[in-house]
Order: C-alpha cells, then sequence, then structure tokens
C-alpha cells in the first residue's frame, strides 16, 4: 500500500482546551492521507475548544477520554501545542503516565510547539536531543535535555518541530517516522 504507507496505524492524538488549531488539524489530515486512524484524546469528554494563536476558534469533539485511553491500543502519538493546552496536560499525571508508557514500549511520538512540556513533565527529555517553541527552551535544557533551534529534529522515536510555520516538515517527517516503525514493527 504504497499511497497509504500508515494504514492500520492507530494514532493517539493528545489534547485539551486551547491547542492551537493547526497544528492539530494539519498533522491529523495529513496522517488519515496516509490511512492512519487517529483519536483525539483528552482529559474529560465533550469537545475542546481550539485557538488560532490567541483567539478561540473551531471547537472538536473528543474521541476517548484519557482515564480510558490505553496506550497498548496505539501504534504512536502526536502532541500538538498551544500554551495552555500544553501547561495543562503537562501536570496531568494520566498524560504523564500515557505519554511514558508510549515512550518506553519505543513507539514513536510526534510533537510540536508547546507540546514538549508534556515530554519535559514526564521526565523524559535527559539525554534526548528537540526542538520547540522558542520560549520554552531552557524548560528542555534544565531537564537535562538539548534544545535546537531547527524546523524539525529526529532523535530515535521522536519527531519535534517549533511553531505552526514548520507544519509542511514536521507532517513529511513525522509520517516518515511513523511509517519506518510500522515497517520495522511488522518485520519484527
Amino acid at each position: 500500500m504504497k499511497d497509504k504507507p500508515l494504514a492500520n496505524v492507530r494514532v493517539a492524538i493528545l489534547a485539551t482546551n486551547d491547542f492551537e488549531q493547526s497544528e492539530m488539524t494539519e498533522p491529523r489530515q495529513a496522517l488519515k492521507e496516509a490511512g492512519a486512524q487517529t483519536t483525539l484524546i483528552a482529559p474529560k469528554s465533550g469537545k475542546l475548544q481550539a485557538m488560532k494563536h490567541d483567539m478561540k476558534a473551531d471547537y472538536f469533539d473528543v474521541d476517548l477520554v484519557l482515564e480510558r485511553a490505553n496506550p497498548a491500543d496505539f501504534d504512536a502519538v502526536m502532541l500538538p501545542g498551544g500554551a495552555l493546552n500544553a501547561d495543562a496536560l503537562r501536570v496531568d499525571q494520566k498524560a504523564q503516565e500515557f505519554i511514558r508508557r508510549i515512550d518506553e514500549a519505543g513507539k514513536p511520538i510526534a510533537v510540536i510547539c508547546h507540546g514538549s512540556w508534556l515530554l519535559v513533565s514526564a521526565g523524559l527529555t535527559k539525554g534526548r536531543t528537540l526542538t520547540s517553541y522558542h520560549t520554552i527552551q531552557d524548560d528542555i535544557r534544565n531537564s537535562g535535555g538539548q534544545w535546537v533551534d531547527r524546523e524539525v529534529v529526529r532523535d530515535r522515536n521522536w519527531i519535534s518541530s517549533r511553531q505552526p510555520s514548520d507544519l509542511p516538515a514536521f507532517n513529511r517527517e513525522m509520517i516518515a517516522l511513523f511509517s519506518a516503525k510500522k515497517a520495522s514493527a511488522h518485520n519484527s
């Protein structure tokens, strides 16, 4: 299935209110076009309010409540940014545990903008190289990670990008990483 490299790949999109809309919708569309099944997971059921920078934007239906989400049911995770979204998720113990279990299993994680805060608070960034929105570079460095100012960074099972203008590179590299992980899982 060359045109659907992510057929049957299940991707969790972990977010809460006030995520950056383009950082969820554009990667989600790219994943769907590549054949992936996406699930929007949030701490509470109902709808999530998105943001376009500092303005309220659209609402999106939550597919699964975080409390009921099992990391074993997913092949990869995508973390959109948005400062308020990321700040709320980083202190959510269930979100931290979910992302830790995904990482411990070696499953791929794609993160953009402020989304890296969850990786910091979950204690996963020590010894890792990543990028993010420039204002959180100190958090990454202070947690033992190496922050670089690049459009997209791949470090083992992680892809990271800085901001909405990086979405084309982020989407391309996310699809490549998720496809490579699918192929290696299929061959093992």
